[in-house]
């Protein structure tokens, strides 16, 4: 299989768990893997010092965090790229398939029993709507 494998994060223990899932799945089938964090608002802020200024926004800090995942998951023979991706997480993720033409996106567990199981997770909205094949990686510890 090549083609996309397209796993979500957000900086948590558990999602980076899912990212290495995903990376394995990428190295055994030769798939291209492309993280990606979600950001749901356009805040933005200037913050200015003497001469420098910095702008601070969602969208960045979403790329930010899809970047040093990637970064750390690199492997040699490995295919990594990184987006950040504007909607909730499930939407971001669904629409990020679409646009790449992923083949398969990963997902963690987390949230899929108890209440989580009845309110929903970000696996379930992926897994009722996604273009594509859906692996829900067991991210939970215990």
């Amino acid at each position: 299989m090549t083609g996309i494998i397209v796993v979500g994060v957000d900086g948590s223990e558990t999602a980076l768990r899912a990212a290495q899932t995903a990376r394995d799945l990428a190295a055994s089938m030769g798939a291209t893997l492309h993280v990606v964090s979600a950001f749901d608002s356009d805040r933005t802020e200037v913050i200015s010092s003497g001469g420098d200024t910095w702008i601070i926004s969602d969208a960045g800090n979403a790329e930010k965090v899809a970047r040093t995942v990637a970064d750390g998951l690199r492997r040699p023979g490995t295919n990594v790229s990184y987006a950040a991706a504007r909607g909730k997480p499930a939407e971001a993720l669904i629409n990020e398939a679409e646009r790449t033409g992923a083949r398969m996106i990963v997902v963690g567990n987390r949230r899929m029993s108890g209440i989580g199981r009845v309110l929903g997770s970000v696996a379930n909205s992926v897994a009722h709507n996604a273009p594509c094949d859906v692996y829900i990686a067991k991210t939970d510890v215990g």
